[in-house]
Protein backbone atom coordinates (compact mmCIF):
# COMPACT_ATOMS: atom_id res chain seq x y z
CA UNK A 1 0.00 0.00 0.00
CA UNK A 2 1.31 3.11 -1.04
CA UNK A 3 2.09 5.62 1.76
CA UNK A 4 -0.70 8.85 1.55
CA UNK A 5 1.47 11.92 1.75
CA UNK A 6 0.17 15.56 1.95
CA UNK A 7 2.64 18.91 0.92
CA UNK A 8 2.10 21.71 2.72
CA UNK A 9 4.02 24.61 1.33
CA UNK A 10 3.82 28.12 0.47
CA UNK A 11 2.91 30.16 3.77
CA UNK A 12 2.71 33.59 5.20
CA UNK A 13 6.22 34.40 5.69
CA UNK A 14 8.98 36.46 4.17
CA UNK A 15 10.37 32.97 3.46
CA UNK A 16 7.19 31.73 1.40
CA UNK A 17 9.80 32.11 -1.67
CA UNK A 18 12.10 29.69 0.02
CA UNK A 19 9.31 27.02 0.60
CA UNK A 20 8.32 27.25 -2.97
CA UNK A 21 12.11 26.17 -3.98
CA UNK A 22 11.58 23.42 -1.46
CA UNK A 23 8.31 22.36 -2.63
CA UNK A 24 9.19 22.29 -6.09
CA UNK A 25 12.53 19.94 -5.21
CA UNK A 26 10.78 17.41 -2.82
CA UNK A 27 7.81 16.83 -5.35
CA UNK A 28 10.31 15.96 -8.12
CA UNK A 29 11.93 13.58 -5.91
CA UNK A 30 9.17 11.51 -4.56
CA UNK A 31 8.54 8.22 -6.38
CA UNK A 32 5.21 7.93 -7.21
CA UNK A 33 5.00 4.09 -6.95
CA UNK A 34 5.26 4.47 -3.08
CA UNK A 35 3.56 7.89 -2.14
CA UNK A 36 -0.07 9.20 -3.00
CA UNK A 37 0.86 12.54 -3.23
CA UNK A 38 -1.94 15.67 -2.52
CA UNK A 39 -0.34 19.00 -2.38
CA UNK A 40 -1.66 22.04 -0.14
CA UNK A 41 -0.59 25.61 -0.74
CA UNK A 42 -0.68 28.49 1.82
CA UNK A 43 -0.99 31.98 0.09
CA UNK A 44 1.38 34.97 1.47
CA UNK A 45 -1.71 35.86 2.67
CA UNK A 46 -2.55 32.53 4.74
CA UNK A 47 -5.17 31.36 2.48
CA UNK A 48 -5.21 27.80 2.23
CA UNK A 49 -6.12 25.88 -1.20
CA UNK A 50 -6.03 22.23 -1.80
CA UNK A 51 -4.83 21.07 -4.90
CA UNK A 52 -6.25 18.10 -6.69
CA UNK A 53 -3.90 14.73 -6.25
CA UNK A 54 -0.56 14.26 -8.02
CA UNK A 55 -0.78 11.75 -10.31
CA UNK A 56 2.61 12.34 -12.69
CA UNK A 57 5.53 13.97 -12.19
CA UNK A 58 5.54 17.85 -12.65
CA UNK A 59 8.41 20.43 -13.09
CA UNK A 60 7.29 22.80 -10.96
CA UNK A 61 4.94 24.07 -8.29
CA UNK A 62 3.10 25.77 -10.87
CA UNK A 63 1.65 22.90 -12.73
CA UNK A 64 0.01 21.97 -9.94
CA UNK A 65 -3.59 22.18 -9.93
CA UNK A 66 -5.39 25.30 -7.69
CA UNK A 67 -8.06 27.46 -8.06
CA UNK A 68 -9.91 29.95 -5.90
CA UNK A 69 -12.45 27.77 -5.62
CA UNK A 70 -10.57 25.30 -3.80
CA UNK A 71 -9.82 27.67 -0.70
CA UNK A 72 -10.13 25.44 2.70
CA UNK A 73 -9.95 25.87 6.04
CA UNK A 74 -6.87 24.99 7.75
CA UNK A 75 -7.90 21.74 8.94
CA UNK A 76 -9.86 20.93 5.95
CA UNK A 77 -6.54 20.87 4.34
CA UNK A 78 -4.77 18.90 6.62
CA UNK A 79 -7.24 16.14 6.46
CA UNK A 80 -7.76 13.96 3.25
CA UNK A 81 -11.25 14.26 2.02
CA UNK A 82 -11.65 10.50 2.00
CA UNK A 83 -12.24 11.58 5.79
CA UNK A 84 -15.23 13.20 5.19
CA UNK A 85 -17.11 9.92 3.93
CA UNK A 86 -18.36 6.94 5.40
CA UNK A 87 -16.84 4.30 3.51
CA UNK A 88 -14.26 2.32 5.82
CA UNK A 89 -11.86 1.37 3.63
CA UNK A 90 -10.87 5.07 3.02
CA UNK A 91 -8.54 6.68 5.30
CA UNK A 92 -6.77 9.29 6.11
CA UNK A 93 -3.19 10.78 5.56
CA UNK A 94 -0.36 8.71 6.60
CA UNK A 95 2.14 11.56 7.04
CA UNK A 96 1.62 15.77 6.45
CA UNK A 97 5.01 16.82 5.20
CA UNK A 98 5.31 20.56 6.03
CA UNK A 99 7.71 22.05 3.98
CA UNK A 100 7.70 25.68 5.70
CA UNK A 101 10.22 28.00 6.53
CA UNK A 102 10.21 30.93 8.87
CA UNK A 103 6.83 31.89 11.12
CA UNK A 104 3.77 30.25 10.79
CA UNK A 105 5.15 27.23 9.72
CA UNK A 106 8.42 26.33 11.36
CA UNK A 107 8.02 28.26 14.36
CA UNK A 108 5.02 25.43 16.17
CA UNK A 109 2.16 27.23 14.91
CA UNK A 110 1.23 24.63 12.12
CA UNK A 111 2.94 21.60 14.22
CA UNK A 112 0.61 22.59 16.99
CA UNK A 113 -2.45 22.49 14.46
CA UNK A 114 -1.74 19.02 13.40
CA UNK A 115 -0.97 17.96 16.84
CA UNK A 116 -4.65 19.13 17.68
CA UNK A 117 -5.93 17.10 14.87
CA UNK A 118 -3.51 13.90 15.98
CA UNK A 119 -2.13 14.40 12.87
CA UNK A 120 1.37 12.40 12.07
CA UNK A 121 4.04 15.16 10.67
CA UNK A 122 7.53 15.16 9.56
CA UNK A 123 9.69 16.81 11.76
CA UNK A 124 10.37 19.03 14.88
CA UNK A 125 7.48 18.66 17.39
CA UNK A 126 5.87 22.01 19.01
CA UNK A 127 8.45 23.12 21.63
CA UNK A 128 11.11 22.55 18.95
CA UNK A 129 9.68 24.53 16.71
CA UNK A 130 8.61 27.51 18.82
CA UNK A 131 12.09 27.12 20.61
CA UNK A 132 13.95 26.84 17.65
CA UNK A 133 12.65 29.76 15.76
CA UNK A 134 13.38 32.04 18.57
CA UNK A 135 17.08 32.85 18.54
CA UNK A 136 17.03 34.25 22.08
CA UNK A 137 15.33 31.22 23.67
CA UNK A 138 17.40 29.08 21.71
CA UNK A 139 20.07 30.36 22.92
CA UNK A 140 19.13 30.42 26.76
CA UNK A 141 18.66 26.60 26.17
CA UNK A 142 22.17 26.54 24.86
CA UNK A 143 23.48 28.02 27.87
CA UNK A 144 21.55 25.32 30.03
CA UNK A 145 22.85 22.95 28.42
CA UNK A 146 26.47 24.18 28.81
CA UNK A 147 27.41 24.91 24.90
CA UNK A 148 29.45 27.59 23.92
CA UNK A 149 28.22 30.91 22.35
CA UNK A 150 29.31 34.22 21.35
CA UNK A 151 28.01 37.37 23.85
CA UNK A 152 24.50 38.35 22.85
CA UNK A 153 21.35 40.74 24.38
CA UNK A 154 17.80 41.09 22.88
CA UNK A 155 15.82 44.01 22.73
CA UNK A 156 11.68 43.83 22.28
CA UNK A 157 10.31 47.09 19.73
CA UNK A 158 8.57 48.80 22.33
CA UNK A 159 12.13 49.14 24.21
CA UNK A 160 13.73 50.30 21.85
CA UNK A 161 10.85 52.81 20.82
CA UNK A 162 11.32 53.76 24.58
CA UNK A 163 14.69 55.04 24.67
CA UNK A 164 16.60 53.98 21.30
CA UNK A 165 19.92 55.60 22.92
CA UNK A 166 19.99 53.32 25.50
CA UNK A 167 19.58 49.77 23.70
CA UNK A 168 22.49 51.13 21.27
CA UNK A 169 24.49 52.24 24.98
CA UNK A 170 24.02 48.87 25.75
CA UNK A 171 25.03 46.94 22.70
CA UNK A 172 28.48 48.96 22.25
CA UNK A 173 29.01 48.73 26.37
CA UNK A 174 28.34 44.76 26.29
CA UNK A 175 28.68 43.55 22.58
CA UNK A 176 31.02 46.05 20.78
CA UNK A 177 31.91 46.27 16.95
CA UNK A 178 31.63 43.84 15.13
CA UNK A 179 28.18 42.86 15.47
CA UNK A 180 25.65 41.40 14.06
CA UNK A 181 21.47 42.14 14.39
CA UNK A 182 19.10 39.62 13.33
CA UNK A 183 15.13 39.51 14.05
CA UNK A 184 14.77 36.65 16.54
CA UNK A 185 12.04 35.01 14.70
CA UNK A 186 12.95 34.57 11.42
CA UNK A 187 15.60 32.70 8.71
CA UNK A 188 17.05 32.44 6.19
CA UNK A 189 19.50 35.33 6.70
CA UNK A 190 15.94 37.68 5.94
CA UNK A 191 16.82 41.17 8.08
CA UNK A 192 20.16 40.78 9.45
CA UNK A 193 22.60 42.95 9.23
CA UNK A 194 26.43 43.72 9.85
CA UNK A 195 27.21 46.67 12.11
CA UNK A 196 30.91 48.23 12.60
CA UNK A 197 29.58 51.56 13.38
CA UNK A 198 26.48 53.72 15.51
CA UNK A 199 25.16 54.51 11.92
CA UNK A 200 25.21 50.94 10.74
CA UNK A 201 23.67 50.28 14.17
CA UNK A 202 20.77 52.58 14.23
CA UNK A 203 20.33 51.26 10.50
CA UNK A 204 20.21 47.43 11.33
CA UNK A 205 18.10 47.94 14.41
CA UNK A 206 15.19 49.30 12.11
CA UNK A 207 15.83 46.85 9.22
CA UNK A 208 15.53 43.76 12.51
CA UNK A 209 12.36 45.16 13.64
CA UNK A 210 10.80 45.25 9.92
CA UNK A 211 10.34 42.04 10.39
CA UNK A 212 9.75 40.71 14.14
CA UNK A 213 9.16 42.44 17.41
CA UNK A 214 11.69 40.64 19.13
CA UNK A 215 15.38 40.93 17.93
CA UNK A 216 19.02 39.70 19.16
CA UNK A 217 22.46 41.03 18.96
CA UNK A 218 25.41 39.43 18.63
CA UNK A 219 29.02 39.79 18.63
CA UNK A 220 31.15 39.47 15.87
CA UNK A 221 33.47 37.07 15.67
CA UNK A 222 36.34 36.00 12.57
CA UNK A 223 35.12 31.90 11.84
CA UNK A 224 34.77 29.78 9.56
CA UNK A 225 30.71 28.77 9.21
CA UNK A 226 30.95 24.96 9.77
CA UNK A 227 27.16 22.85 9.90
CA UNK A 228 26.05 19.33 10.68
CA UNK A 229 23.33 18.08 9.73
CA UNK A 230 21.08 15.92 12.39
CA UNK A 231 18.62 12.80 11.37
CA UNK A 232 16.41 11.17 14.03
CA UNK A 233 14.76 10.97 17.17
CA UNK A 234 15.13 9.72 20.44
CA UNK A 235 18.56 8.34 18.96
CA UNK A 236 19.99 11.01 16.13
CA UNK A 237 22.63 10.08 13.79
CA UNK A 238 25.17 13.18 12.72
CA UNK A 239 26.47 13.86 9.28
CA UNK A 240 29.92 14.93 8.07
CA UNK A 241 30.65 18.20 8.43
CA UNK A 242 30.31 21.03 5.66
CA UNK A 243 31.43 24.57 5.17
CA UNK A 244 29.42 27.53 3.85
CA UNK A 245 32.66 30.17 2.22
CA UNK A 246 30.61 33.87 1.79
CA UNK A 247 32.42 35.63 -0.84
CA UNK A 248 30.48 38.63 1.00
CA UNK A 249 31.01 39.91 4.88
CA UNK A 250 28.54 37.05 5.49
CA UNK A 251 25.75 34.38 4.07
CA UNK A 252 22.78 36.76 3.60
CA UNK A 253 19.45 36.19 1.90
CA UNK A 254 20.71 36.81 -1.50
CA UNK A 255 24.19 35.19 -1.28
CA UNK A 256 21.64 31.88 -0.39
CA UNK A 257 19.18 32.23 -2.71
CA UNK A 258 19.77 34.51 -5.53
CA UNK A 259 23.38 35.43 -6.35
CA UNK A 260 24.70 31.78 -5.40
CA UNK A 261 27.66 34.17 -4.06
CA UNK A 262 28.85 31.63 -1.74
CA UNK A 263 30.89 27.99 -1.55
CA UNK A 264 29.81 24.73 -0.12
CA UNK A 265 32.88 22.80 1.27
CA UNK A 266 31.82 18.81 2.29
CA UNK A 267 33.68 17.37 4.01
CA UNK A 268 35.27 20.32 5.30
CA UNK A 269 38.51 20.20 6.53
CA UNK A 270 38.93 20.09 10.14
CA UNK A 271 41.77 19.69 12.45
CA UNK A 272 41.93 15.78 14.32
CA UNK A 273 39.06 15.31 15.97
CA UNK A 274 36.94 18.35 15.80
CA UNK A 275 34.63 16.42 13.37
CA UNK A 276 33.86 14.23 16.66
CA UNK A 277 33.53 17.26 18.98
CA UNK A 278 31.16 19.19 16.52
CA UNK A 279 28.63 16.28 15.84
CA UNK A 280 28.35 15.73 19.81
CA UNK A 281 27.59 19.23 20.47
CA UNK A 282 25.19 19.31 17.32
CA UNK A 283 23.79 15.85 19.03
CA UNK A 284 23.64 17.97 22.92
CA UNK A 285 22.36 20.93 20.94
CA UNK A 286 19.34 18.69 19.46
CA UNK A 287 18.05 16.86 22.88
CA UNK A 288 18.30 20.63 24.28
CA UNK A 289 15.77 21.33 22.18
CA UNK A 290 13.93 18.40 21.93
CA UNK A 291 14.31 17.79 18.55
CA UNK A 292 12.98 15.51 16.49
CA UNK A 293 13.30 14.72 12.61
CA UNK A 294 16.20 17.29 11.48
CA UNK A 295 17.89 19.82 12.60
CA UNK A 296 20.84 21.73 11.03
CA UNK A 297 23.44 22.38 13.71
CA UNK A 298 25.25 25.93 12.86
CA UNK A 299 28.79 26.84 14.61
CA UNK A 300 32.00 29.37 14.00
CA UNK A 301 35.17 28.11 14.00
CA UNK A 302 37.70 30.63 15.09
CA UNK A 303 41.38 30.43 13.74
CA UNK A 304 42.29 29.40 17.22
CA UNK A 305 40.34 26.59 16.76
CA UNK A 306 38.07 27.71 19.21
CA UNK A 307 34.11 26.44 18.76
CA UNK A 308 30.80 28.52 19.15
CA UNK A 309 27.28 26.92 18.44
CA UNK A 310 25.14 29.81 16.31
CA UNK A 311 21.89 28.07 15.62
CA UNK A 312 19.97 25.56 14.84
CA UNK A 313 18.01 25.46 11.82
CA UNK A 314 14.45 23.00 12.73
CA UNK A 315 13.69 23.05 8.95
CA UNK A 316 16.83 23.98 7.00
CA UNK A 317 16.83 24.76 2.98
CA UNK A 318 15.80 21.05 1.93
CA UNK A 319 16.39 21.75 -2.55
CA UNK A 320 18.93 18.52 -2.95
CA UNK A 321 21.67 21.94 -3.93
CA UNK A 322 20.83 23.02 0.24
CA UNK A 323 23.56 22.57 2.67
CA UNK A 324 21.28 19.75 4.73
CA UNK A 325 20.91 17.28 1.79
CA UNK A 326 24.17 17.82 1.04
CA UNK A 327 25.78 16.79 4.36
CA UNK A 328 23.35 13.60 3.85
CA UNK A 329 24.15 12.99 0.54
CA UNK A 330 28.38 12.97 1.56
CA UNK A 331 27.24 10.95 4.37
CA UNK A 332 25.59 8.22 2.49
CA UNK A 333 21.99 9.15 2.10
CA UNK A 334 20.45 10.46 -1.26
CA UNK A 335 18.31 13.18 -1.65
CA UNK A 336 15.12 10.53 -2.64
CA UNK A 337 16.27 8.42 0.68
CA UNK A 338 16.44 11.34 3.00
CA UNK A 339 13.16 12.36 2.18
CA UNK A 340 12.07 8.62 2.80
CA UNK A 341 13.70 8.44 6.09
CA UNK A 342 12.00 11.16 7.21
CA UNK A 343 8.59 10.38 6.10
CA UNK A 344 9.51 7.06 8.27
CA UNK A 345 10.88 8.80 11.33
CA UNK A 346 7.87 11.00 11.65
CA UNK A 347 5.41 8.29 11.74
CA UNK A 348 7.95 6.96 14.02
CA UNK A 349 6.92 10.02 16.39
CA UNK A 350 3.44 10.12 16.06
CA UNK A 351 2.77 6.06 16.90
CA UNK A 352 5.03 6.89 20.18
CA UNK A 353 2.78 9.46 21.06
CA UNK A 354 -0.11 7.67 20.88
CA UNK A 355 1.22 5.37 23.65
CA UNK A 356 0.65 8.22 26.07
CA UNK A 357 -1.98 8.05 28.59
CA UNK A 358 -4.56 10.72 28.76
CA UNK A 359 -6.71 9.86 30.95
CA UNK A 360 -6.48 9.39 34.90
Amino acid sequence: MKTKLCLLFGGKSAEHEVSLQTAKAVIKALDLEKFDIDPVFISPEGEWRKGTPLKSPVEDVAELQFGSEQNVSAAEGLQSTSLQTIDSTDRGYDIIFPLLHGPNGEDGTVQGLMEVLNLPYVGNGVLASSAGMDKVIMKNLFKEAGLPQVSYVSFIRSTWETDHEAAYKKVEQEIGYPCFIKPANLGSSVGISKCTSREELEAGFTEAFLYDRKIIVEQGVKAREIEIGVLGNDFPEMSVPGEIVAKKDFYDYKAKYVDGDSVMIIPAELPDGMAETLQQMSKTAFQAVDCSGLVRADFFVTEENEIFINEINTMPGFTPYSMFPLLWENSGVPYAELIERLVALGIERHNEKQKIKYTV
